[in-house]
């Protein structure tokens, strides 16, 4: 047999994650949704629990946690939304960049006209 060997506890793994949860009760949790702690960690809690409100002390997106924890989406997502439930971490999406306001068009060709001068 070739190549990388096939690891056959990370399917139980996720499902221990998860509570056997296949995916999120939270629709609001897109890739570039930010998350925010709101708290520090509590005893007890799961060590993916702890690490996802240490990552998020500062605004992360989703899909940057994820990466963080080594762990599809779909279970990081599970994962926000419990600490959502208790209020740990907020969630919003991220500001609209504002579409970049073109010049008066009389303003661009008097530039133009200034560079032909040149």
């Amino acid at each position: 047999m070739t190549g990388r060997p096939v690891d056959l506890g990370e399917p139980d793994r996720l499902y221990t994650l998860t509570g056997g949860r296949h995916r999120s009760d939270d629709a609001c949790l897109d890739l570039v949704t930010l998350v925010v702690s709101e708290s520090d960690p509590a005893p007890g809690m799961t060590s993916e629990h702890v690490r996802i409100l240490e990552l998020c002390r500062r605004p992360t997106a989703v899909v940057e946690v994820s990466a963080d924890l080594r762990l599809p989406v779909t279970v990081t997502r599970i994962l926000l939304g419990d600490l959502l439930a208790t209020r740990r971490v907020t969630a919003r999406h991220p500001r609209p960049v504002p579409r970049a306001t073109l010049p008066d068009s009389t303003l661009l060709k008097q530039v133009l006209d200034g560079l032909h001068h040149l």
